[in-house]
């Protein structure tokens, strides 16, 4: 304001206060509000968009306090977002308390690549996905943090550890496992004067031990009828006495000590298969029977798959042939008979396999041998091989008559063999019973490694069959020995007259092959597992001569082509020589007394987990697989789990 004005004003009187005046003023100065607000509301109805109503409303409410109140209420939105992400991160990542970790096996297998290391990326992506969806939770109903418990004592017990992206999987033991096997009770102890003769069928068959191995190392207990004793000792290899002369297998038995009971025997049998150079192999028309059903969609089934199958692959020479054929809703021939030498084509049409869809395995497996009638191979090997989850849902409505199908083929010269993947809805009891009919073996490949040791080392034997429905049978000699029982073999058990019976079906050895039965016997006079009778005599009386035997054993077998049996026969005497050698026979006396006592065995009571590794720790000098040494850590984590 000019100086000369406010010196004029200065000199001027203002005029009274009017009331009247003043209404008038206050009465104008709400008018111009109200049509203020009128145009401020008519925009926001026409255009503004919602978060700027509600502002606008909020701020009419609440006034400016609102703006005061943002900074405070910021960051207690950020604490309860961020606190519990950084704990739960805490507990993902190496930053966890020691003691709340379960102790690692000491001993663990050189170079084995589990299966849960293959789709890093997916299993990150999951954990990612999961904590947005915890962070989602939070901001939607914050709820009060709970107070932090104590660190515990005690390791955390291996049940309730699950590796992330994990399947939970244990059959009875869990309650929430689709896995499926043949039920079956523990073979009991046999009064020698009432039954002195046992029969059973051989079994090379490894899918046992690949599957318990899962378990464990998954923290589960396997439930007992996935546990079969003889294929976790026929899992591992023995240098037993090779054959000589004309016979495909060499027979050897030995006599030792029960470790569990001292007044006990046990009675070892060991077969080595005949050792065949690949190099000598006959020609294979080999056909690949995959299951791309939608249950293959998980990183341990079909991808794995694809990588065992390419190891299997770049394995034949350049006289095989390869075919594919897939199934899944429908049969479908993936690849025409290819030469084997034409690795690119193959590789890329296994890698090319998606899966989806219901699992139509009965026309899979029809169309499969279909393909390999007309590619034969005149006296070459001429197998299917299935790689399935064995979740058969369609089209299986007769499996007895499947069984009679492949039966036929098998005495066709076609013959099956089964390779099971992944957990869920693992259907053994359906794969065990395909490949017996198709005079095949059963493995489970749960790892890169185990699809090497079948598909590469044990190549031989999974394609060359040395020996067919082989069947063993052993007598007792009552004067020496009171009960006996068989250890594991329990779903192979043949009636007395299958054995002479060459129509009776039995299991098969493949080149390269050992296998193992071990028998646990009571010496007459010892203490058995039943008193004595008051009235009679539970003693039998043997030929006079024959007192220094404990047994005659007899094994049967025919030639691949063959339709008549051959006999072998040799006593067992406690006192005989054995070339088995004694590490052969503590590893597979430890391998038994394990998986009897993971079945929870009555007659392992007295036989400790640590006595279990101490007995398989002696015999693991030779061990250039490292297979032996990784049994030390099954047994650490059994114990464990058990107690």
């Amino acid at each position: 304001m000019d100086d000369k004005l406010k010196s004029a004003l200065g000199g001027v009187t203002p005029p009274p206060a009017s009331s009247d005046a003043r209404e008038l003023a206050l009465a104008a100065a709400m008018t111009a509000f109200d049509d203020a607000q009128e145009q401020k509301n008519a925009h926001g109805v026409q255009g503004m968009r919602s978060g700027e109503r509600l502002r606008s409303i909020v701020s009419k409410i609440k006034g400016t306090w609102t703006m005061d109140m943002r900074i405070p209420l910021g960051a207690t939105f950020a604490a309860l977002l961020v606190l519990p992400l950084g704990v739960a991160m805490m507990n993902r990542t190496p930053l966890t308390p020691l003691d709340q970790l379960f102790e690692r096996p000491e001993q663990e297998s050189a170079g084995r690549e589990r299966v849960q290391a293959e789709a890093p990326q997916a299993e990150t992506s999951a954990g990612v996905s999961s904590d947005m969806e915890m962070a989602d939770t939070m901001i939607a109903e914050p709820a009060p943090m709970p107070a932090a418990a104590p660190a515990p004592v005690m390791t955390q017990r291996l049940s309730n550890v699950m590796p992330s992206g994990a399947q939970e999987f244990g059959g009875a033991a869990s309650g929430v496992s689709g896995d499926r096997f043949t039920a079956f009770d523990e073979g009991g102890v046999q009064i020698v004067a009432d039954n002195p003769v046992s029969t059973f069928s051989i079994d090379v068959d490894t899918a046992a031990y690949a599957y318990v191995r899962r378990s464990l190392e998954m923290g589960q207990i396997p439930p007992a009828d996935a546990v079969r004793v003889e294929e976790l000792v026929n899992y591992f290899d023995y240098n037993y006495p090779a054959p000589v002369g004309d016979a495909p297998f060499e027979t050897s038995v030995a006599v030792t000590e029960s470790p569990w009971n001292p007044e006990n025997r046990l009675v070892h049998i060991g077969i080595q298969g005949e050792p065949v150079d690949l190099d000598a192999v006959p020609p294979a028309n080999l056909v690949l029977l995959i299951d791309t059903s939608g249950s293959m969609d998980e990183a341990s089934k079909l991808p794995l798959l694809k990588r065992a199958f390419a190891l299997l692959v770049n394995e034949m020479g350049a006289e095989d042939s390869i075919s594919i054929v897939t199934y899944a809703g429908r049969a479908g021939v993936v690849l025409e008979p290819t030469p084997a030498s034409d690795k690119a084509t193959i590789l890329q049409a296994i890698e090319d396999l998606v899966p989806g869809g219901s699992t139509a395995g009965a026309q899979g497996i029809e169309a499969a041998y279909d393909l390999a009638e007309r590619a034969m191979i005149d006296s070459g090997t001429n197998r299917v091989l299935l790689a399935t989850d064995g979740d058969f849902n369609v089209g299986l409505s007769d499996p007895d008559g499947l069984e009679s199908f492949i039966e036929t083929k098998r005495d066709e010269g076609i013959f099956l063999s089964v390779l099971g993947f992944g957990t869920g809805n693992y259907n053994d009891a359906v794969m065990q019973s395909l490949a017996q009919a198709g005079n095949g073996n059963a493995a489970y490949i749960d790892s890169y490694s185990e699809a090497r040791k079948v598909l590469v080392e044990e190549m031989g034997g999974t394609l060359l069959t040395i020996a067919k429905d082989v069947k063993i049978q052993v007598e007792f000699n009552p004067q020496t020995v009171s009960e006996y029982r068989l250890i594991g073999y329990e779903t192979r058990g043949l009636a007395r007259e299958d054995f002479n019976d060459d129509a009776v079906d039995a299991g098969d050895i493949g080149a390269g092959h050992t296998v193992t039965a071990i028998y646990e016997i009571t010496p007459a006079g010892a203490r058995g597992s039943v008193d004595p009778l008051r009235y009679g005599s539970d003693v039998a009386v043997a030929p006079d001569g024959n007192d220094d035997e404990l047994g005659f054993l007899k094994l049967r077998y025919k030639a691949p082509d063959g339709d008549v049996s051959e006999l072998i026969e040799k006593p067992i005497r406690l006192d005989t020589g054995t070339a088995m050698a004694s590490g052969d026979l503590n590893f597979a006396t430890a391998v038994a007394a394990f998986g009897q006592k993971l079945k929870g065995s009555t007659h392992l009571r007295t036989m400790s987990w640590p006595e279990i590794r101490a007995l398989a720790a002696s015999a693991i000098e030779d061990d250039p697989t490292g297979r032996r040494a990784e049994f030390l850590g099954l047994v650490d984590i059994a114990e464990s789990l058990a107690n």
